[in-house]
């Protein structure tokens, strides 16, 4: 029996529609639909010395489950792909919960107990780093995504989000508000580097524009204090034409705010969340979502087992910097069967979402 392993109390479990099976190539392995190799310097994993018979124990260092309702799925996600393989007999995830020496201290736990190979997503770029080198010293595969880090130890990993997800929302707003607009930012998790990451996207896309940046603050990627930052912003100056907003939850959290204020909604950046698309159809503001599926945690999870079966053609960067999704995917895609809290795209099966994310 397979078991998900949590230093927190209980995840409440969170689903979604399900993706496409990783796609295979003659020439590469893709653990997740749109990661390609990424160009450059970028060999491939030599597998043969990871190389091991069934059955298989994984481990998973999250760097923090409850952060918002994208952490969770991405938990999920990679329990359910564990779920699904049949060499997995034990499946170990530990939350750092946004804590860098408690990251290392689970990364070096998951060293004692002999697993098989580790999935990191680090918390900051260096926290990671000198636990990642113990487990390569240890011989021990290292899969790394939704996140960066300076060492190059790591066997394999899948770079999304960042700079180029923030660049698709700034290249987007600076072409709907004009050369000179004026917009507010919303940050996500202060000294996280996906926030760091997307924020940089943003400022290349300002540059060369006379587009002013007139309010900024972090809403940490949640509902809650999204709201209150936005609202604090409404009350200082409403006079806004744009908003870049780095994650779903806190653009459901503005349109709210505008809603509640009888104004009229700015052109808001968004993300692949079912209810922030089901505000978008519903209300029809101008917007545009990357892509940042929470199935990273499924393909991590193919990663592991792949270089474990010695599979061929595994990369060891992979690029994951899909197009944006404009309305009409929105429509595709939104399920008004299912709660605010679903992510896409999604790699859960058609059951679970039903179970887990169902309106009741």
């Amino acid at each position: 029996m397979k078991h998900l392993s949590l230093t927190v109390a209980t995840i409440g479990l969170m689903a979604v529609a399900a993706l496409a099976a990783p796609a295979f190539a003659a020439d590469f392995f893709s653990p997740l639909p749109g990661a390609v190799p990424a160009p450059g310097d970028n060999p491939v994993v030599e597998t043969g010395k990871y190389k091991k018979d069934c059955p298989y124990t994984i481990g998973m260092s999250h760097f923090g489950v409850n952060a918002n309702t994208w952490t969770i799925q991405v938990a999920h996600e990679a329990q359910a792909a564990a779920d699904r393989e049949s060499c997995i007999t034990k499946f170990i995830l530990l939350d750092a919960n946004f804590d860098q020496k408690k990251q290392v201290a689970d990364i070096e736990d998951l060293i004692a107990q002999k697993v098989d190979a580790i999935i990191v997503q680090p918390v900051t770029s260096t926290s990671a780093d000198a636990a990642i080198e113990k487990a390569a010293a240890a011989g021990i595969p290292v899969v790394l995504h939704t996140g960066l880090v300076e060492t190059d130890a790591f066997t394999t990993e899948i770079r999304a989000g960042g700079v180029y997800f923030g660049k698709v929302m700034g290249d987007w707003l600076v072409k709907t508000v004009g050369d000179n607009g004026k917009i507010w930012v919303l940050r996500g998790l202060a000294g996280h580097p996906e926030d760091t990451g997307r924020y940089n996207g943003l400022l290349e896309s300002l540059k060369g524009t006379n587009v002013k940046i007139v309010a900024e603050d972090h809403g940490d990627w949640q509902y809650d204090k999204g709201k209150k930052v936005c609202e604090t912003l409404y009350l200082n100056d409403p006079n806004v034409d744009g908003i870049w907003s780095s994650g779903a939850d806190m653009t459901r959290a503005c349109v709210d705010v505008f809603k509640q204020f009888g104004a009229n909604i700015p052109p808001i950046s968004g993300e692949g969340n079912n209810g922030y698309f089901g505000q978008w159809i519903k209300d029809g503001f101008q917007s545009i979502s990357p892509e940042y599926s929470p199935a990273q945690g499924a393909a991590g999870v193919r990663l592991a087992v792949a270089l474990l079966k010695g599979e061929a053609g595994i990369s060891k960067h992979y690029d994951y910097n899909p197009p944006g999704l404009d309305l009409e995917k929105a429509k595709a895609l939104y399920r008004d069967d299912l709660s605010a809290n679903v992510w896409w795209p999604t790699d859960l099966p058609e059951e679970k979402l039903k179970e887990l994310y169902g309106n009741k």
